[in-house]
């Protein structure tokens, strides 16, 4: 038993002493990690020199630029993780090298060998750490300089693109028909062997993928007119539609068909490719043709919408019927003539045309959209009041004719890429913005007071919820909100990818912009700020519900005290807002640190010029904790009287018996006199003076008084009811009746049931009630002295008083 007592104890002994001696850190196998970052660190070096190999060769594709830009900036980030993850490794070096101390100087002792042995391995180690994170600096500048170099490659690429010149003399040649007509065949041959591959080969897939295309469009229109079936469709007998109504149409009826359409067409496309039916080459031009059967498709939608030719009520321009049906048709045979544009490009790219025919091909198509433009700006659509035609305003028709002249110009000067730019830029660009600005401005219309109660949407939601006009309206401005955020949304990438920006571009600004833009030492996220925003506004919600929970479901009950379920659940709010809100600037990433100079300056104001607004507000906290009074209470203070409704944090509302909402700051209520009526209890006492005249039987008026009140139902019996024959008055015997009650709020209904009773009970006792008497003595100019009585004499035994005035 001792032996194992004496094993125990030395166990014990050695645990602690292995415990708070502190290990050498190169027992720690830290080797692996940095051979595990040495590896990493490498291979990102490797990736980063394929990566400048593969830059050099891309330097004409714009969309593999974008591609090797995005790669390269994931490859600085990683590097930069990669070096952050040797900071501990290091910290933990530095602090055992403090421990350690310097090597002894000479005539010191010399230290032991563990001790040489182990500083000269972590000072080894932190030397081999240093370098390889210079290693991950320098591959990440590298980095980040080949990510400016591509920046500088595509912007000379967009330039070069735009400002190449060509010869129009071989292109305008007779060598262009030739060729257009061996290029034509070569197109019908490949489209036609491909057909018949697919007929004997794949038809079962080719129908499949249709209809799976067909049905995607169909649920898609389907749901959209089941659920803004009054917003697509002008209905024509109606004769004078608003203009919320108006605009509505014109954007839901150009968004949703255009939109099933697209998919249809989309998805027809995406269901061939799965199924393995297109060629290499006829999937490049079907791509190219589906993108501009949809465009040309959703821009002749566009102008149908807004010019409404057919439905002059439901315009939205108040231009003529004629007009319009020749603005139409300009319009769509522009973006025809744009599309067709570029389906010939790329079927040049792809079946490998002559240079010639396709600077051919875009000049006629370039000149013919310029043309179109001029003809639009040329049209007179308004009327005076004569019935004469008048042209587009002065400014929009110098819009257009620049626009059209310079597409033409461009084109003659055979700078072809600026002038196909242009006319993409007016077709696309402009269909684009004009539905964006439709949908703009319907979302105004539905932010208007009431406006949105009148839509479909809203008169829906009014049947299926009951809701009310103002929550109806609220709502509106919620939905309006909403449409201006999403058509920024999805408009202004459209708009960004027609200028020659890609995707990746836009997938580069939306990382930079969640990591932040950082000022000084601050960080500001937007995407940081939406999530504390976001965190903040889920915990006020969760403290409203948890204060409704505690007050109808805990305090109700408890039967505890209305004032105190009130000051509790007031309480628990203030806490659960000022937890969402720290909660909220946390998740936010804001450092909480770094405001303490503006918490300074706060103070500073604080202690000056906000000094009322915190004492009141330190005054309102005293109230919720002390508890003086409470919501529900009789109170007084100073020349107010009237019942709590609330106490706020840095005011109390107060509601007089006149109904008046009365506003006293906190720091009032502290320091001055309140008197509460209902403080512990609502028991009070109520006290109804009354006078008698005098010779009359006191003992009698005193019995009389007595039976009066104990016989009213709200007088308590304990404490019992008194009289008091309170004193000799200049013209009374005065009496006053002292009644306690349960409820001290219904001191006026006792006090006018008494008055009522006293005066009865006097009348048929014939116990009469004095009352002062005035008498006015009148001098006339002769000196005769004229009276005249104010008021009939009282009782001889009643004194009197005669105040004379000249």
């Amino acid at each position: 038993m001792r032996f194992l007592t004496r094993l125990l104890l030395h166990v014990v002994l050695a645990a602690l002493v292995w415990f708070q001696a502190p290990a050498p850190l190169h027992a720690q196998e830290p080797a692996s990690l940095v051979q595990r970052q040495e590896a990493t660190i490498d291979r990102l070096a490797l990736r980063s020199e394929e990566l400048t190999r593969a830059v050099q060769a891309a330097a004409e594709n714009d969309e593999r630029l974008v591609e090797l830009r995005l790669e390269l900036e994931q490859l600085a980030r990683e590097l930069l993780e990669a070096s952050v993850r040797f900071r501990p490794r290091l910290a933990e070096i530095n602090a055992r090298l403090e421990q350690i101390g310097a090597p002894p100087i000479e005539g010191q002792p010399p230290e032991p060998a563990v001790v040489a042995e182990e500083r000269r391995a972590l000072n080894a180690e932190k030397a081999e750490i240093n370098a390889l994170i210079g290693k991950a600096e320098s591959t990440s500048i590298r980095a980040n300089q080949l990510v400016d170099t591509i920046s500088t490659m595509r912007r000379d690429l967009f330039a070069n693109t735009l400002s190449k010149r060509y010869d129009l003399d071989f292109a305008l040649g007779g060598d262009a028909l030739e060729e257009l007509g061996v290029e034509a065949v070569d197109v019908w041959n490949a489209f036609a062997s491909w057909a018949r591959h697919v007929v004997r080969f794949k038809l079962t897939s080719a129908l499949m993928a249709t209809l799976l295309a067909a049905l995607c469009a169909v649920v898609l229109l389907v749901g959209g007119r089941r659920l803004f079936g009054g917003l697509i469709t002008a209905d024509p007998l109606k004769e004078e539609p608003s203009y919320l109504s108006r605009l509505s149409v014109a954007f839901w009826a150009t968004l949703l068909p255009a939109l099933a359409f697209a998919v249809f067409l989309f998805s027809g496309f995406y269901f061939f490719d799965f199924f393995d039916i297109y060629r290499p080459d006829i999937r490049a031009v079907m791509l190219s043709l589906v993108t501009v059967v949809s465009v040309v498709f959703f821009v002749h939608r566009l102008a149908a919408a807004v010019l409404s030719p057919k439905l002059p009520n439901w315009r939205l321009v108040g231009i003529g019927s004629r007009p319009a049906s020749m603005l139409l048709w300009l319009v769509s045979a522009t973006a025809a003539i744009t599309g067709l544009d570029a389906l010939l490009n790329q079927i040049n790219e792809v079946f490998g045309s002559p240079l010639s025919l396709s600077v051919a091909k875009s000049l006629v198509a370039t000149v013919l959209v310029g043309v179109f433009v001029i003809l639009i700006g040329l049209v007179k659509p308004y009327q005076d009041e004569d019935g004469g035609s008048v042209a587009w305003p002065g400014w929009l028709r110098a819009v257009l004719f620049i626009l059209g002249g310079a597409t033409i110009a461009a084109a003659l000067l055979g700078y072809i890429g600026l002038a196909r730019f242009v006319s993409q830029q007016i077709v696309v660009t402009g269909a684009i913005a004009a539905t964006m600005y439709i949908g703009f401005l319907s979302a105004n219309a539905i932010s208007q007071e009431g406006a949105f109660a009148h839509t479909a949407l809203g008169r829906r939601l009014e049947e299926r919820f009951k809701f009310d006009e103002t929550t109806t309206d609220q709502i509106g401005l919620v939905v309006s909100i909403a449409a201006n955020v999403l058509i920024i949304l999805l408009g202004l990438p459209l708009i960004l990818f027609q200028w020659g920006f890609q995707w990746g571009d836009i997938q580069g600004w939306i990382y930079r912009l969640a990591q932040g833009v950082t000022i000084g030492t601050i960080t500001i996220s937007p995407l940081g700020i939406f999530s504390g925003i976001l965190v903040f506004i889920i915990g006020y919600f969760l403290t409203r519900g948890f204060q409704g929970w505690l007050d109808g479901k805990v305090m109700a009950r408890g039967r505890m005290d209305a004032g105190v379920r009130n000051s509790i659940r007031t309480a628990v709010g203030y806490a659960g807002i000022a937890l969402a809100a720290l909660i909220g600037v946390s998740a936010a990433g804001i450092d909480l640190s770094s405001l303490a100079l503006v918490a300074g300056a706060l103070s500073l104001g604080i202690g000056f010029g906000l000094q009322n607004v915190v004492s009141n507000f330190v005054s309102g906290l005293i109230l919720l904790a002390e508890r003086p009074f409470k919501a529900g209470d009789w109170i007084v203070a100073g020349g107010v009287e009237g019942t709590v409704k609330k106490i706020n944090v840095r005011a109390t509302e107060i509601e007089t018996f006149q109904r008046q909402t009365v506003i006293l700051p906190n720091s009032d209520l502290i320091n001055s006199a309140v008197g509460n009526w209902t403080h512990k209890n609502k028991l009070g006492r109520v006290e109804v003076p009354v006078g008698v005249a005098y010779g009359t039987d006191v003992r009698k008026v005193h019995t009389i008084l007595t039976e009066i009140v104990t016989s009213h139902p709200l007088a308590l019996k304990n404490p019992e009811p008194f009289v008091l024959f309170a004193n000799f008055g200049e013209s009374s015997l005065d009496f006053e009746v002292r009644v306690f009650l349960a409820d001290i709020s219904n001191t006026l209904l006792v006090k006018n049931d008494l008055r009522f009773a006293i005066l009865e009970r006097f009348t048929q006792e014939g116990i009469e009630i004095p009352f002062a008497q005035r008498d006015l003595h009148l001098k006339s100019a002769d000196g005769v002295v004229i009276r005249t009585e104010a008021a009939p004499k009282p009782a001889p035994a009643r004194s009197r008083r005669r105040p004379k005035q000249a």
